[in-house]
C-alpha cells in the first residue's frame, strides 16, 4: 500500500529472480512457439506436473527473517507459485507485459484453497535436523536458530487448478533447506500408455524436465529400444538440451537480466500487485489452516530429501518425487 500510494503501478517493478532465469523463459516459448508441445499441455495428456526447488545451504545470516517466515512464505508463495502459473497459464494474446500477468492471475484465482481439512492429506511441514551435507556435518536449524522453533524449512504441497485444462492433474510443490542437492525443477508427467504392448515393465513414464539450476537446459525422456540383437529391450533415456552446451555463450543471470529489464521499462518479468495479493490469499489461507491443525514439522535429516511423510503423499497418489542421483 505504501509503495502503491507513491508510484504508479507502471512504475513497480517486483524483483522475483527465478522469473528471470532462462528455462523459467524458456517455458514460455517452448509452450507457444512449438506445435508439438501445445496440443498435449493439458488434462489429456499430462498426468502431474512437480516443482521442487531444493537448497543444500541453511539459513545462513538469516537466521531472525527466516524463523519469522519459514519455508512456505520464503519461497512458496512467490518463487515456487509463479513457475506454476507459467507451467498452468493460457497463451496470452502477446508478449505484453500485462497481457501475460493477467493469464496468472487467471491461474493463482483458479488455485484451490487448502482448508484445516486438507492439510494432513495435501501438505506435509518439516524441520531439518543434524544430517551430512556434502560429506561435511550439518547442524540442526534449532541449533542454527539458537532456540526451540516450530518453523518449517521444508513444505510440500498438492496444489490444485480449478479450471478446464488443469482439472484432475495436481502440481506437486517442494522445497527445503539442507536437502541433498542443490536444485530447481519442473517436472511434467506424461500419462502412461494405455495398452503395455512391450510389457508392463517396459519403460516409464514420458517426462519433460526443465532444470533452472545448477545447470540449465530441457531433457524429454522417452522410451527407447536398446541395440543388439536378442529381443526388444526398452530403456528410458533422455533428448537433452543444455543450455551451456548447445549456445555455448555467456547469458546474463537472472539479477542481470531483471535489471535490464527495469532500465528499459518491461514489466513482463514483474509481478502485478493483483498477483501478489492472491498468491497471497492462497498461502495464507494454508497459513491458517495449519495453525487451526497445530503440530510441529515432521523432522528430516540434513542432506536427505525430506521427511517421510513427503514421500508418503505421493504414495498415497500412486506416484513418487522425481529425485535423480
Amino acid at each position: 500500500d505504501g509503495v502503491g500510494r507513491v508510484f504508479d503501478e507502471q512504475r513497480t517493478f517486483r524483483i522475483d529472480h527465478y522469473l528471470g532465469k532462462e528455462t523459467v523463459q524458456n517455458l514460455l516459448v517452448l509452450r507457444f512457439a512449438n506445435m508439438l508441445v501445445e496440443p498435449l499441455w493439458s488434462r489429456a495428456s499430462i498426468d502431474h506436473v512437480q516443482i521442487t526447488v531444493a537448497e543444500e545451504i541453511g539459513v545462513e545470516g538469516r537466521a531472525d527473517y527466516y524463523d519469522r517466515s519459514g519455508a512456505l512464505r520464503d519461497m512458496v508463495q512467490n518463487h515456487l507459485l509463479q513457475l506454476l502459473c507459467l507451467v498452468a497459464l493460457e497463451s496470452p494474446n502477446s508478449m505484453d507485459a500485462d497481457a501475460i500477468r493477467t493469464e496468472k492471475l487467471k491461474v493463482l484465482s483458479a488455485l484451490r484453497r487448502i482448508g484445516p481439512a486438507d492439510v494432513a492429506g495435501k501438505t506435509v511441514r518439516g524441520q531439518y535436523k543434524a544430517g551430512l551435507v556434502n560429506g561435511g556435518k550439518a547442524p540442526s536449524y534449532v541449533e542454527e536458530v539458537g532456540k526451540p522453533s516450530r518453523t518449517e524449512t521444508f513444505v510440500a504441497v498438492k496444489a490444485e487448478v480449478d479450471n478446464w485444462r488443469w482439472a484432475g492433474v495436481p502440481f506437486y510443490l517442494r522445497t527445503g533447506k539442507r536437502m541433498g542437492g542443490r536444485r530447481s525443477e519442473i517436472v511434467v508427467q506424461f500419462k502412461d500408455t494405455p495398452v503395455h504392448i512391450f510389457g508392463a515393465e517396459a519403460g516409464a513414464p514420458n517426462r519433460l524436465v526443465l532444470r533452472l539450476q545448477p545447470d540449465e537446459g530441457v531433457r524429454l525422456w522417452l522410451n527407447m529400444k536398446e541395440p543388439g540383437p536378442g529381443g526388444l529391450r526398452i530403456k528410458t533415456a533422455p533428448l537433452d538440451l543444455s543450455f551451456a552446451e548447445e549456445f555455448g555463450v555467456r547469458y546474463p543471470d537472472a539479477y542481470e537480466r531483471l535489471l535490464m529489464d527495469i532500465v528499459r521499462g518491461n514489466l513482463s518479468l514483474f509481478m502485478r500487485r493483483d498477483e501478489v495479493d492472491a498468491a497471497w490469499r492462497w498461502a495464507d489461507a494454508l497459513l491458517a489452516a495449519w495453525e487451526d491443525a497445530g503440530g510441529d514439522p515432521h523432522p528430516y535429516a540434513a542432506g536427505s530429501n525430506g521427511p517421510t511423510q513427503s514421500a508418503l503423499m505421493m504414495d498415497r497418489d500412486g506416484r513418487s518425487w522425481w529425485d535423480p542421483e
